[in-house]
């Protein structure tokens, strides 16, 4: 028995390029710990069978993967290679996955991966709902909703300002964060509604800072896309690149209030990362690309702890 090498070369390449395209420690720090915000109360709080509840996680997981990884990143690669903004992104964390620029997978096999996922998505969404699966079936629309509206014509909404973090992003990651929480009890109790808010509002800042290093390719691409990042800019100047972060994180530290006192310790935790993150942002850098990069690694790791945290004190 040789581990790895008992794959051949292509096996091994296929796998190599897969993982590529999935990044799955983007996923992991952003999406699964989402789950993990919804899933693990009712593993700890709630009388639900381990069993059924410990397979509906795996089912999210797995989910989560698919959409979250290979179908959004196969659209947005595939959409991005088109309008030119990856060609000129400096790519540390930013710019993609990389498989087109670096010849791993042809333009047209990405497309067609994208496409692909999303039509056997759909068709499974219509399976579920036939056998009368309906949480599960809308989740899966939302998903691929939430990937193909973002990326690809005519919607392309990661190019219009605002649009691409309230139609696109935020749907998708909210609804991940309650999903378990739906298929399992049927309801929409208050602290997963919370949770879900909470998180996908983190995860949208992020990705505002995610855009930061791109603020050049995206504006000389075909169309202009115009993020959030941009259109900060261009109304206030270059200084002013990390605003929508800022605010995202202001919206998140206003939650706390939500939160109050029957949550405490999830208000005072929230408070506090607000805080601590907004201020990593503003003794960054912004016009330094590897300087944005280290900041957005600090906060996907506070994105993590968050979404931890607020699933530990409901």
């Amino acid at each position: 028995m040789k581990g790895a090498n008992c794959l051949n070369p292509s096996a091994m390449l296929l796998l190599k390029n897969t993982l590529r395209l999935l990044r799955p420690i983007a996923v992991i720090t952003s999406s699964v710990v989402i789950i993990f915000s919804g899933v693990f109360p009712l593993f700890a709080y709630y009388d639900l069978p381990k069993g059924i509840l410990s397979a509906v996680s795996l089912l999210l997981l797995v989910g989560c993967f698919i959409i979250h990884g290979a179908l959004t990143h196969a659209l947005n690669d595939y959409t991005d290679y088109l309008s030119g903004t990856d060609q000129h992104s400096p790519a540390y964390l930013s710019g993609g996955s990389r498989v087109i620029q670096e010849g791993r997978i042809a333009p047209q096999t990405l497309k067609w991966i994208g496409y692909g996922l999303a039509i056997g998505l759909l068709v499974v969404a219509g399976v579920l709902a036939v056998f009368g699966y309906y949480p599960l079936a809308l989740l899966l629309v939302i998903g691929v909703w939430g990937a193909a509206s973002y990326s690809m014509p005519p919607l392309r909404f990661s190019y219009i300002p605002l649009a691409g973090e309230w139609l696109s992003t935020f749907p998708s990651a909210f609804f991940l964060g309650l999903a378990g929480v739906w298929i399992m009890l049927g309801d929409f109790p208050e602290w997963a509604v919370q949770n879900a808010v909470i998180n996908a509002l983190y995860c949208i800042a992020w990705v505002m800072i995610h855009h930061i290093p791109d603020l050049q390719a995206d504006q000389q691409a075909s169309p202009v896309k115009r993020t959030s990042v941009v259109w900060s800019v261009a109304m206030f100047g270059p200084k002013y690149s990390s605003l929508p972060a800022i605010v995202y994180l202001i919206l998140i530290g206003l939650c706390a209030f939500w939160l109050g006192t029957d949550r405490l310790w999830a208000a005072i935790g929230v408070a506090v990362i607000a805080i601590l993150s907004i201020f990593l942002i503003v003794k960054t850098d912004i016009q330094d690309a590897e300087q944005v990069t280290a900041c957005e690694k600090k906060l996907l790791l506070i994105a993590m702890i968050t979404a931890i945290w607020l699933g530990i004190f409901i």
